[in-house]
């Protein structure tokens, strides 16, 4: 299974911060025809975007190309679940996406529109996030 994380990173732990209002940035479609754009806020992580993947690949049986539009940059740390407080923070435990509003994450290109809708549709049941199949033929 190939977990998507960062080869580099600045810092190795960050703060949690917040998610506040829509995305500015990746709300256009810009490499296929069809799309799936997030409705809401959420952290994605890498193996949600890896089963996402997975699940849209089966379903198009090799045809088509696929463009990721996120990548889990984010570190997310834990601590185990006997440990008393304090001690400082934990170690990373994985890499997210803080996915907002009006983001594509997920675009499509050589099949047909039913094709492509169906494998998004599966695709948006492994996220944990409400999306909307978009056209790039169609504004929406």
């Amino acid at each position: 299974m190939s977990s998507l994380q960062p080869k580099k990173m600045k810092h190795r732990k960050w703060h949690k911060g917040r998610s506040r209002g829509i995305d500015n940035r990746g709300t256009e479609i810009s490499f296929g025809s069809f799309g799936l754009k997030s409705l809401g806020a959420k952290w994605i992580s890498s193996s949600q975007i890896e089963a996402a993947r997975r699940v849209i690949a089966r379903s198009l049986k090799r045809k088509g190309k696929l463009w990721i539009r996120i990548f889990p940059f984010k570190p997310v740390t834990s601590k185990g679940g006997e440990i008393p407080m304090g001690g400082g923070k934990g170690a990373v435990s994985h890499y997210v996406f803080p996915l907002r509003p009006g983001r594509i994450i997920f675009e499509l290109d050589g099949v047909d529109e039913a094709a492509a809708k169906e494998a998004l549709t599966k695709a948006s049941n492994k996220l944990p996030v409400k999306t909307k199949f978009i056209n790039a033929l169609s504004k929406n």
